[in-house]
């Protein structure tokens, strides 16, 4: 499983790298324009649907495509992208697969549908790759196993404690993300905890291989 720390451009990212831990970025628009993609740093794209919820902001579609469009010809290739969704919506999230999906897959990078509160297994589209488990914290962790259960490919966001790290990685979860950990500095208690899970607790075989060949493993902390 691989953590993704957003696009956090750290020193101790590059030393984590360095020393084979499972570190990635996660990507948004707004990220976008100020990282330096890294040929050993695999990542993957958001969408910035949730940062612009949670600010009050209008979501901004063109950024969204400009940075695919990019992100199209870059190198290295991301993993896969969130296609747009809405923030705790379940029927609009479905009207916004169906309305950019095929838009999305024409930048020929896998897609990622990330399923909401009241979701099941068949709302899921048959052509998403990726399942991004969203929605709010409570529903979100009630219902986890299912989609590792029925899904090869799942990536959840908003993981910010070692206790979820870990359930994540022992359920199949071939992804993940989180903000926090950065966010009170390297001497915080929580970094401190994520260290030590590098260092010490983490099972031996952290990486699960991707099935479609991309170069990029997968591992995240970010939404």
């Amino acid at each position: 499983m691989k953590i993704m720390l957003a696009n956090h451009a750290s020193f101790q990212m590059g030393v984590w790298l360095g020393k084979g831990y499972p570190v990635a970025w996660l990507i948004g628009p707004k990220a976008w324009w100020k990282t330096k993609l890294h040929a050993e740093m695999p990542y993957a794209l958001d969408n910035d649907a949730f940062s612009a919820w949670t600010s009050g902001e209008e979501w901004n579609e063109p950024r969204f495509y400009e940075m695919l469009s990019l992100a199209s010809i870059s190198y290295p290739k991301p993993s896969w992208v969130v296609v747009p969704d809405v923030v705790g919506d379940k029927y609009k999230t479905l009207e916004s697969w169906h309305q950019h999906a095929s838009r999305v897959a024409e930048f020929k990078i896998p897609l990622a549908f990330a399923v909401q509160d009241g979701m099941t297994k068949k709302d899921v589209p048959h052509d998403a790759d990726v399942v991004f488990v969203g929605g709010t914290d409570a529903w979100k962790w009630r219902n986890l196993k299912e989609w590792t259960d029925n899904f090869d490919r799942v990536h959840v966001g908003r993981v910010n404690s070692l206790e979820k790290v870990q359930m994540c990685y022992h359920l199949g979860c071939e992804s993940i993300d989180g903000t926090g950990w950065f966010r009170d500095g390297t001497e915080s208690a929580r970094f401190q905890r994520l260290l030590r899970y590098f260092h010490q607790d983490q099972p031996k075989q952290t990486t699960i291989p991707l099935r479609d060949g991309n170069i990029n493993g997968e591992v995240r902390l970010c939404r």
